[in-house]
Formats: structure tokens, sequence, C-alpha cells
């Protein structure tokens, strides 16, 4: 199977290794053409903002949403859920695909990242790293919280597409990226 991961700025690799480990094949996403025979998307963390600006240039919006509208099953982590989102708090929304409102950096500064390991329905305990952090503020009806971390949502679902306010690449934690996988 082989997955693709949006490769438009230096947070991707880690996913590479955790989708090959889980036994996709990883395809580095820079352009439309490199859609072509995924089966499934990984959009990682980062800098939202950079990511939208490049996302635009390379012409990767309107074929990353349809190919969500399509069903395509995707994952978006930190940065990611932030440029799925149909709101975002202080910015622009990019793919507009999940029906979330977000807040960037909510969780604080860089200084404030932390670890913590969080309850995943249908996944189990999942390590989060927690980096400049979003949170959700509000969720469409069709949306499903699959964890929460202090009483805030960090984990949903709408359909086939999976978002997460943290990286779970970062500590090494595959197992989000496997229920993607079941998706397929």
């Amino acid at each position: 199977m082989k997955v693709g991961v949006l490769a438009l700025q230096g947070d991707f690799r880690e996913h590479t290794l955790v989708l090959a480990d889980a036994g996709a094949t990883p395809i580095e996403v820079r352009t439309p053409q490199h859609l072509d025979g995924v089966d499934a998307l990984v959009i990682p963390g980062g800098e939202s903002t950079t990511i939208g600006r490049l996302a635009r240039l390379y012409g990767l919006v309107d074929p990353i949403r349809e190919r969500a509208l399509a069903g395509m099953p995707m994952l978006g982590t930190c940065a990611g859920m932030i440029v799925m989102a149909t709101r975002v708090d202080g910015g622009e929304p990019l793919l507009s695909i999940v029906d979330v409102a977000v807040r960037r950096n909510a969780y604080g500064r860089q200084v404030d990242s932390f670890e913590a390991d969080v309850d995943v329905d249908g996944v189990g305990a999942v390590r989060g790293v927690f980096i400049r952090a979003p949170w959700v503020e509000e969720i469409g009806p069709a949306v499903r919280t699959l964890a929460e971390h202090d009483g805030r949502p960090v984990v949903l679902e709408e359909g086939s597409l999976v978002v997460a306010a943290f990286h779970p690449e970062l500590a090494g934690d595959g197992r989000l990226h496997e229920y993607l996988l079941r998706k397929v």
C-alpha cells in the first residue's frame, strides 16, 4: 500500500519511518502528480502558514481536497490538523475538510512542549508530543472525538479523515498511522 506524506517542510521524515514500519510504502508528495497512485495521505506538522503557502504555490490544495472528498483516508498531525480544519482562529482555513474549529499554538510556546500518553478509542494508548499544538474549540455534528487530554479533544475523526493535535511520530509511535492504514 502506498501512503503519501506531504513533504513541504522538514517534519515529514519521521512519518515515513513509522509508515514503513507499519508495512506501507511511503511516497513523498510535493506536486499533484505525486498524489497519483497513493492510497492515503499524511499531512505532518510544521508551520501551518508555510504549509499553506507551499501547498498553494505547488497547486496541491484542490487535488488534496478532491481526494479527501472522494474518500481517500488522511491523517493530519499538529499543523496537519490546522490545515485540514474548516475554521482556524487567527488564521485562514486551507483544505476545509474536517468540520472543526481550531486555535493555533494554544498549548503554548515551544518551551511549553510536553509529552503525554493519550488513550485513543480503537487504538489504545498513544504517546503524543505536543509542540505549539493546536486545540479544538468546536466540533461539527459528523466529527467523532477519539481521544481527549485534560478534557480537550486531541484526536478526532470525520469519515476517513483523522486529525491529532500532537506528533505521535516524534515518539516513534505508529499506532495512529496503523489506524489510518486500516481505513484504506
